[in-house]
């Protein structure tokens, strides 16, 4: 009889906080954190690319040292970030780290257009490919987060959860900025090999 009395209380509190979203929202709480670490992941694939690709560019083009140095200075910088996507500030500047990451392999890239061995270079070609996947895997990994937290908010806004989510401390999250949204939309491009070819200026008298 006593177990019984106890137990109707837990029942009961179980019930009014299932029906006040309680559940809901710490089954999306981990889906958005779920999406966080896979978009971490993919990041740091490509982080992990860099300084191979660094190397094998330096084998045929080390004479662009300044563009080689941004490459790797912004992966350091980015390596350096202890991000909480929980705070707008943090994740503001992980993505600004992130942003440099990638416009300086924009310019590596185009440095490479210059050196027809180097794209020939089968390793080259192999980093080409996996850089290219990645991108591809950030770009997905990206929208499934902005998704996913789009829906946790919009959840922990609504009534009559948004009481639940008061009373135990939840709070909206931020997510990427609206300055940002074409290149998270969007993939970068990587093209290593299919740059139109320079046409011969033509001789004079022709």
């Amino acid at each position: 009889m006593r177990l019984l009395t106890r137990l109707i209380p837990l029942l009961l509190l179980a019930s009014l906080l299932s029906g006040c979203g309680y559940n809901a929202i710490q089954q999306k709480d981990e889906a958005v954190k779920a999406s966080w670490s896979e978009v971490l992941n993919q990041y740091k694939r490509r982080a992990d690319l860099v300084p191979n690709l660094v190397q094998t560019v330096k084998g045929f083009a080390s004479q662009e040292e300044r563009v080689l140095t941004e490459v790797t200075n912004a992966r350091s910088r980015v390596g350096q970030i202890n991000v909480n996507a929980d705070d707008e500030a943090s994740l503001k500047q992980f993505q600004q780290a992130q942003g440099e990451l990638g416009s300086a392999l924009s310019r590596l890239l185009v440095v490479t257009e210059n050196y027809p061995v180097l794209k020939s270079d089968q390793n080259f070609r192999d980093l080409q490919a996996q850089l290219e996947g990645t991108e591809n895997r950030i770009t997905v990994a990206r929208g499934r987060y902005i998704q996913q937290v789009q829906d946790y908010n919009t959840y922990i806004r609504s009534f009559p959860q948004l009481i639940t989510a008061k009373i135990f401390g939840y709070q909206p999250k931020p997510n990427f900025t609206v300055e940002n949204e074409a290149q998270i939309s969007n993939a970068p491009a990587v093209d290593f090999g299919n740059a139109p070819q320079r046409q011969p200026a033509p001789a004079p008298g022709h």
